[in-house]
């Protein structure tokens, strides 16, 4: 599909003339609503993907600034999630088992959110710090005692603050618009003998698993290792090794390091030869996820209305950014689907966008205990089973599976 020339790479700056997927006009997935916006105009944007066939980025154009989507308003609390928690810890144990980590070290991490990760360095005495652009989350950090800097990172940023032995930017560079900027960056804040530390939800899994609710306007792009090796060289940093990560769906943890100062590890082979065999550089590759992502929403629209017409009750569990973009792409409201259980405060008496169901405190499953609930971020599935033994969960991507 050939789009209009006047759209250009975000790094290589290419003419985008194919479209990945087109997932209509979406309100940003994380403008939460209160009751007395429910009457207002609700602004959307376009979300229809794109990938350039010279460096093999797959990005969304920025239609929305950071600073709308990055909020103090922003609802995303990452030590929400106890598996989230769990995953840090153990990111930090092998970082400072691998670096040395001292009380002499300095580690820095950007978005560092409400120090759902800093809190395990501070623990063991390893001078940390945080970059938070979110006040509301980066507050939280700073109450914690964890120093934050409440500020976008980027060259401008890097340039100010003391060389780190260890960057941490763990899903982050997928959110972030300038990401040459962002990259640079990276290269400025590190010591010479330092290593950067990136996760990222890996887009063969993407492709593999029919993961296109993870398609909003917060990720600008979707990333490969072909194109992170790509992006790195264009600062003197060399991926120097690869991990395949269970979280979101399928990640990658790549470790950068300045060019020439560590050998690169078989496996960063081996991954850039398994994206490639997938079809990664290919065009074919990108061409069916149009006619698969139609699948799921008529797939959740049966299961919705079937469950309607036998008077079976249905609830949503979880109120994430991924299942916004499903529930709008599908468009579901109230009817179909009467509310959403979320245990975060931050979002419980408010609406998700675009299609106004209610969020509610998870005590309200017990009162209604409803035949079936929907659980929107999938990728929590293990932690909320244990949570809700008692209720028939069903998911819908990349099938319809109940657990």
């Amino acid at each position: 599909m050939h789009n209009s020339p006047d759209l250009r790479c975000r790094h290589c700056l290419s003419p985008l003339d194919h479209s990945f997927l087109d997932l209509g006009h979406q309100p940003l997935s994380n403008s939460y609503l209160d009751q007395e916006q429910l009457c207002l105009p609700e602004i959307t944007y376009p979300l229809k993907v794109y990938v350039c066939t010279e460096c093999w980025l797959v990005q969304l154009p920025k239609h929305a600034e950071a600073a709308q989507l990055f909020n103090q308003d922003y609802s995303y609390f990452s030590s929400t999630s106890s598996t989230w928690c769990l995953h840090a810890q153990q990111f930090v144990t092998k970082a400072v088992a691998r670096l040395n980590l001292t009380s002499n070290s300095l580690v820095t991490e950007i978005a560092s959110n409400d120090g759902y990760l800093l809190q395990y360095l501070a623990a063991l005495d390893i001078p940390c710090v945080g970059i938070e652009p979110s006040s509301a989350t980066a507050k939280v950090a700073i109450d914690k005692g964890l120093p934050t800097i409440i500020d976008f990172f980027g060259s401008s940023l890097a340039q100010r603050l003391e060389k780190s032995d260890l960057v941490i930017a763990n899903n982050v560079l997928a959110h972030v618009p300038d990401i040459n900027d962002f990259i640079k960056g990276l290269a400025l804040l590190l010591k010479s003998d330092g290593m950067i530390s990136i996760e990222f939800p890996h887009l063969v899994n993407l492709i593999r698993f029919n993961q296109f609710d993870t398609i909003y306007h917060e990720h600008y792009s979707y990333l490969s290792l072909e194109f992170v090796l790509c992006l790195s060289a264009t600062v003197g940093l060399q991926v120097v090794d690869v991990e395949a990560l269970t979280t979101h769906g399928g990640s990658l943890r790549v470790w950068l390091a300045h060019q020439g100062m560590y050998t690169p590890t078989n496996t960063v082979k081996e991954v850039l030869e398994q994206e490639r065999v997938f079809g990664i550089t290919s065009l074919n590759r990108y061409s069916s996820m149009q006619t698969k992502a139609d699948q799921v929403k008529y797939n959740l629209l049966n299961l919705l209305i079937d469950a309607k017409l036998s008077n079976k009750s249905v609830a949503g569990y979880g109120a994430a950014a991924k299942g916004n973009t499903l529930l709008n792409y599908a468009g579901v409201k109230s009817d179909l689907l009467p509310f959403v259980a979320d245990r975060a405060l931050s979002k419980q008496g408010k609406f998700l966008p675009g299609s106004h169901i209610p969020i509610v405190d998870t005590v309200i499953l017990e009162e209604c205990k409803p035949d079936l609930v929907l659980l929107l971020p999938w990728n929590l599935v293990k932690e909320v089973k244990s949570q809700l033994q008692s209720y028939q969960l069903v998911t819908v991507i990349p099938n319809v599976k109940y657990w």
